[in-house]
């Protein structure tokens, strides 16, 4: 029976691969959230406001006291059967798209520009345009029907997701996505965002306190949270494929080793 016996080279080996298992090791610091950074509370808001941007569709509601008034500002729409031109299906309240421009065509009223505009400000704006040549007294709800974000890279769920309520927390987004795995790089999360039709980027650190006072902690309609995976899993990913060879070549050299050194 062949013995190996114990020489510099196999120390060497052992200590290589030794090394290799320490550095695909993580401390409990790499994964953590929230750990204890010192921030300014009086910069920790709840404040939250939506900005109306191009491609949103919009769907406005007017009311007031006086229906037959508010009647030619409610449209609504249905689909046609393209046989019988006849309508199939319930009617449905009339969205507004935003165009590049940051214009939609309101009945009567004609184009509005809302583009970049808070929602508080968009329903002022509708407001002061009704009352009192058409409308007196009207009540304006709007609502984005399309407002929606991204969750993509070394999550449990990737994909879009549709938030109906218009406010979401990059932890929100997280959670939908089924969190963050073990394998991923929580100090360097990626947030895609347009900005007066330019994209944004910010980076954030999950492990951080001073995630609640960044500027990308309540996500905006089309964000995208991009989760970069870490360098083991990365390198993980590159040799898979050649794992068998490795492990095979890597026995074959220490047993050549061995033989040449007994």
């Amino acid at each position: 029976m062949l013995k190996l016996r114990y020489t510099s080279s196999n120390k060497f080996l052992l200590l290589f691969f030794l090394g290799c298992y320490l550095s695909s090791c993580v401390s409990k610091k790499d994964i953590v959230y929230f750990q204890n950074d010192v921030i300014d509370q009086e910069k920790v808001s709840n404040s939250f406001k939506t900005i109306i941007k191009p491609d949103d569709l919009l769907q406005i509601t007017i009311t007031a006291l006086d229906i037959e008034a508010v009647r030619p500002f409610n449209l609504t729409s249905v689909n046609y059967a393209a046989a019988s031109n006849a309508a199939v299906g319930q009617a449905t309240q009339q969205n507004y798209l935003v165009d590049t421009n940051g214009e939609i065509e309101f009945p009567v009223l004609g184009k509005i520009k809302v583009g970049g505009l808070t929602r508080d400000e968009t329903i002022n704006l509708l407001k002061s345009k009704l009352s009192p040549d058409y409308i007196k007294d009207p009540n304006v709800n709007i609502r984005i029907a399309n407002y929606k974000i991204s969750v993509l890279g070394d999550v449990n769920r990737p994909g879009s997701y549709n938030i109906p309520n218009e406010r979401i927390t990059i932890l929100d987004a997280l959670a939908l996505a089924g969190d963050v795995r073990i394998s991923a790089q929580r100090n360097n999360v990626l947030i895609i965002r347009e900005e007066a039709g330019e994209k944004m980027q910010y980076r954030v650190d999950l492990r951080s306190n001073k995630l609640l006072t960044s500027p990308v902690y309540y996500l905006q309609q089309n964000d995208v949270v991009y989760v970069e995976p870490n360098y083991a899993s990365v390198q993980s990913a590159s040799s898979n494929s050649n794992t068998t060879l490795f492990i095979s070549l890597t026995g074959l050299i220490i047993t050549i080793v061995s033989l040449l050194t007994r």
